[in-house]
Formats: structure tokens, C-alpha cells, sequence
């Protein structure tokens, strides 16, 4: 019976870590990764977590996504990037905490606002309080991150609860 129980745990341990991670779409849902979106209020109303995951969609032939240093965002700086993503269909898994940058390198593509900081922190929820304050902008509600860490804390909960129900 301790056996079984140690075996439930893990499981619901491992089931519920994998569920907390969430996905989000780059500006949306108003936006994407282009010239017309505010990403300073877009990631205002989130809070990234450890095994998050970042989706920038774009047009490749219009615009591409550098991962860069503070200065280098702060300036533009399109030399030296930390990594260049080319697809239009970028996927990037926020592994730590700490801040990371992004910008656009075409050109004035970057001084134009197409440049998006973010900031990972370890615990507590992946969207922001409602209300919470941002930006130079009224609040707004919190966006729902694309992936559905509910449903699946549902569905690994059910099957936590098969396996113990099987091992008794």
C-alpha cells in the first residue's frame, strides 16, 4: 500500500509540474510579432514562469527575432545577437528566471517598437492580477495563455486518481 501511495505521488508531482507551464502567442490576441503592437503593455499583463513558452508568428520575408543583451536591446543593436529565430513560427521555452530580450532586426524595425523584454519569475500565477497596474495604459484584463494548464491539471488529476484506484 506505501508502495502504491509513492507511486500516486510521483505521478501527481509530475503531472502537475508539466501542467503549470503555459504557452503564449506574441501580441496576441489583438497582434502578433509586427510594427503595430504594444509588446510593453502585451507582457505587462503576464506573468512568465519557468517552462513557459514564447510563440512569435510572423512573415519571414518582413521581419525575424533576435534574442539580445539589455544593451543591445536597449540600443537596437542587431550585431552580436544571442540567438537569430527565422521560421515565422518561433517557439522559445523561457527555462530560468531572469529578464530576456527580443528585438526585431530589420531595419528601424526595432527603433520603431518592435522590441519585447521579458521577465521570468519563479512561482506564483502565470497571468498577472486583474487590474494590475502597467505601462502608460488603463488596465486590462488578463489574456489566457494559448495552452490550457486547467484542463490539463484536470485530466492528470483523473489519472492520478485511475492509477490509484488500479493499484489498490
Amino acid at each position: 500500500m506505501a508502495r502504491a501511495l509513492a507511486i500516486v505521488a510521483i505521478m501527481a508531482a509530475a503531472v502537475f509540474g508539466m501542467a503549470s507551464a503555459a504557452t503564449y502567442n506574441v501580441g496576441e490576441p489583438s497582434g502578433s510579432w509586427d510594427l503595430r503592437t504594444d509588446y510593453g503593455t502585451w507582457a505587462a499583463s503576464k506573468r512568465f514562469q519557468p517552462g513557459d513558452q514564447i510563440v512569435f508568428k510572423y512573415s519571414p520575408s518582413a521581419h525575424d527575432v533576435l534574442e539580445v543583451n539589455k544593451a543591445a536591446y536597449d540600443s537596437c543593436n542587431t550585431d552580436n545577437a544571442i540567438a537569430t529565430h527565422t521560421t515565422g513560427n518561433d517557439v522559445i521555452t523561457l527555462d530560468a528566471p531572469g529578464t530576456r530580450y527580443f528585438i526585431c532586426g530589420f531595419p528601424s524595425h526595432c527603433t520603431s517598437g518592435m522590441k519585447l523584454q521579458i521577465t521570468v519569475t519563479s512561482g506564483g500565477s502565470s497571468l498577472a492580477p486583474a487590474g494590475a497596474p502597467n505601462s502608460n495604459s488603463p488596465p486590462s484584463p488578463p489574456a489566457t495563455p494559448s495552452s490550457a494548464p486547467a484542463t490539463a491539471a484536470g485530466f492528470g488529476l483523473a489519472a492520478v486518481m485511475l492509477a490509484a484506484g488500479l493499484m489498490a
